[in-house]
């Protein structure tokens, strides 16, 4: 199951923010492909981090308070490409990924030096207004980068360690991933896709949308 990471040092970095009743399952299913976990507790006043603290080739950072999803997944980033990985995988903790799919992204990077999973193959399951937010967010990056963004929305994601690199986002929010596209995309990096499940429950989203969209439509005209 794990033979892709036998010859590259594989992490996988997962902000988290009061996911207590799912964040066992997303790291002990996503440690099936990688060889370490950095797991970023971003202020969870839900004890989430008491699930995971003792967990095998687990690095737990934590925020003393909520800092925003951009925030953690940099601070993940970084400590990733410091300690020497290869590649980094980024997901999220409330079961919208697949960690089973964790290889349709990294089998794409020798090709790409960036891989997004795109959801919008399948949109059974994505609910409308997610839809549409992601079509438009999608393609007014595609006009910003000159490349086709297929899914602007996914944090499921693939990097080679030079992209975290060279690639420096300054938001702290949700936008920070479209932000990441737009600096890689001005540095001349390819980004590719790879077509996952499109995963929906009932759990609710942490994002705020007024918040997410000033941010998108300042990000769109830096």
């Amino acid at each position: 199951m794990i033979t892709l990471r036998n010859n590259n040092k594989i992490a996988a970095v997962i902000p988290f923010f009061n996911e207590r009743s799912t964040i066992n399952q997303i790291v002990q299913s996503t440690l099936n492909h990688v060889n370490t976990v950095v797991a970023i507790d971003d202020g969870s006043t839900d004890n989430s981090s008491e699930n995971i603290n003792l967990l095998e080739n687990v690095i737990l950072l934590k925020n003393d308070t909520n800092q925003g999803k951009g925030f953690a997944l940099r601070r993940g980033l970084n400590y990733a490409v410091e300690k020497g990985f290869d590649k980094v995988i980024t997901l999220d903790a409330d079961l919208q990924h697949n960690p089973d799919e964790i290889p349709l992204l990294y089998s794409k990077l020798d090709e790409y030096p960036i891989v997004v999973g795109n959801r919008l193959k399948n949109l059974k399951g994505m609910p409308l207004h997610r839809r549409m937010s992601n079509k438009l967010t999608s393609y007014l990056l595609t006009i910003k980068t000159g490349q086709k963004i297929l899914d602007s929305q996914s944090g499921f994601r693939a990097y080679r360690a030079d992209v975290i690199k060279n690639v420096i986002t300054t938001n702290n929010g949700y936008e920070a991933e479209s932000e990441i596209l737009i600096n890689a995309s001005r540095k001349g990096y390819r980004i590719g896709f790879a077509d996952i499940s499109t995963i929906y429950g009932n759990e609710m989203s942490k994002m705020n949308s007024v918040t997410s969209t000033i941010g998108f439509i300042k990000l769109l005209f830096s």
